[in-house]
């Protein structure tokens, strides 16, 4: 359960803003109209490479299951992502742009998928690997200001035949970092993924989003 919990929720993303109530902007917002922030946003993260900490706080309505993970994660431009899930159960999310790895050490098992069949269209805060993401697959809405310091970002799927149905952004006005993004389902089940010291690296090998399958493994076929 707990396997399809984190997986499902970050594929929902993450993944990690708020709707009203939740998280929101600041009461000086609007300093700035959405079309700027964007493009602030776009200049701070195209091309970027990223690494930070990560607490993840996922909420299954019908179920009434409230789970939090905690762990670290790298991006790097375009489309290369690695989740390292430390608690409660240590799993890996890995992909080159490509190829979509699943590892659970525990299990000795590996899930192999297609990563555009996922994370193409801004699925599991793929955005912060391609941040062209934002625009092409997502209606932008700026939301009332309420926090001090930081703007909120409502982003709504282009394409309705995903599950997903909003993302919000909460973002720094001084450094236009993504402090936390907050997406909810059709079926109202929350993610919230707070980032904790992120930096901006000059790079990240490309190694670091490939991943070597053990000869041992249990490997399984994600259907799409």
């Amino acid at each position: 359960m707990r396997f399809f919990y984190h997986t499902t929720a970050c594929w929902l993303l993450l993944l990690a803003i708020a709707g009203p109530g939740l998280c929101q902007a600041g009461a000086d917002a609007s300093d700035r109209t959405k079309g700027q922030i964007v493009e602030k946003l776009e200049s701070r993260y195209h091309g970027a490479a990223i690494q930070a900490e990560f607490v993840q706080k996922s909420t299954l309505v019908a179920m009434d299951i409230t789970d939090t993970a905690t762990g670290k994660v790298w991006f790097k431009h375009p489309g290369m992502m690695r989740w390292e899930y430390e608690t409660p159960d240590a799993h890996a999310i890995i992909s080159d742009g490509d190829t979509l790895w699943i590892h659970r050490p525990a299990d000795n098992q590996v899930i192999v998928g297609d990563a555009l069949a996922y994370f193409g269209n801004g699925k599991g805060a793929s955005f912060l690997s391609n941040i062209g993401l934002v625009k092409e697959a997502f209606s932008v809405e700026k939301t009332a200001a309420r926090q001090d310091g930081h703007y909120t970002l409502k982003l709504l799927p282009r394409d309705k035949e995903l599950d997903l149905s909003e993302i919000y952004l909460n973002i720094d006005k001084k450094s236009f970092i993504i402090d936390s993004v907050i997406t909810r389902n059709a079926y109202d089940d929350q993610t919230r993924i707070q980032f904790r010291n992120v930096r901006f690296r000059d790079s990240i090998p490309d190694s670091k989003f490939k991943f070597e399958i053990p000869e041992s493994a249990d490997v399984m076929q994600m259907s799409k």
